[in-house]
């Protein structure tokens, strides 16, 4: 009786999730000193510093663990992996990736061809640059890793998209690798599947290489 007097309260959207302060709608800063000395060695050009969060990712690991992405304004996510919990002290991995090039999938063969060996190669050459395939399997062949990533958009908006993903690394020097990300993402829109496959080039980032400015 009391709703029909008062109405319901409006459904709240769901709350992305939030890890070292990285939250939907804030911003951060890395080391810019960091950024000019190693981007000279790396496959993008001039990233930015300062960055402004436009969506979060969320997606749960085979391994128990999840993986959280937070997408900026530069064309870029930094991409944060916890294993065990999802606090702070659960974190494993922490890579700033930039969008490199995406292409479309025009129809099921092509999409099966992606799954079946466009994807995960012993050696992925890049343009003229050659990465090594991380994630190896124990038989013969090494499928990509099945995730299915959930996104938050500021208006509320949420999203879900089934990617088919192989990481692959080549290094700089004894301290340093650059990654690769190969991602086959499918998105069912309506009746049809969207699919394309995003390649992606990243770098490790230190926890106290980021500044959140709120």
């Amino acid at each position: 009786m009391f709703k029909k007097w008062f109405g319901e309260k409006p459904a709240q959207p769901p709350k992305a999730p939030e890890i070292m302060g990285l939250y939907l709608g804030g911003s951060f800063e890395l080391d810019e000193l960091k950024l000019r000395l190693i981007v000279p060695q790396l496959t993008i050009e001039n990233p930015a510093s300062k960055h402004i969060i436009q969506a979060v990712g969320e997606a749960e690991l085979d391994s128990g663990g999840k993986m959280l992405r937070f997408y900026t304004d530069d064309d870029a996510f930094l991409q944060v992996i916890l294993d065990g919990g999802e606090t702070e002290s659960h974190i494993t991995d922490v890579k700033l990736w930039y969008f490199y090039d995406t292409k479309t999938v025009g129809d099921e063969a092509q999409w099966q061809a992606q799954l079946n060996g466009g994807i995960s190669q012993p050696v992925f050459d890049l343009d003229g640059t050659s990465f090594h395939r991380v994630w190896e399997a124990v038989g013969e062949t090494s499928p990509p890793v099945a995730v299915t990533e959930k996104t938050y958009e500021e208006d509320g908006d949420t999203s879900s998209t089934d990617q088919f993903m192989m990481l692959y690394e080549r290094e700089i020097n004894a301290d340093m690798t650059e990654s690769l990300l190969v991602s086959g993402e499918e998105k069912v829109v309506g009746y049809n599947a969207d699919r394309c496959v995003v390649y992606s080039t990243g770098f490790d980032i230190q926890p106290s290489d980021i500044k959140i400015n709120g």
